[in-house]
């Protein structure tokens, strides 16, 4: 998933898939602590695709918060 593709989405969208990415963060930890994880890299990619959620929901509200001053 890259940034391009992120930003095509609306705001409930990226929430939507931000909670889903949160929960799939929650899984791969459960199975790294009960040996059963078959790709540890999983968990840094997750990890960089919530950052990257993360960052374009906060450049959409402030440009919202710049349109609406």
């Amino acid at each position: 998933m890259n940034a391009k593709e992120i930003r095509e989405n609306t705001l409930p969208e990226l929430n939507e898939k931000l909670a889903k990415l949160k929960d799939e963060l929650f899984h791969l930890r459960f199975q790294l602590a009960i040996n059963q994880l078959e790709n540890p890299m999983r968990i840094v990619a997750v990890k960089k695709d919530i950052a990257r959620v993360k960052t374009i929901i906060r450049e959409q509200e402030l440009k919202n918060d710049s349109a609406n001053a």
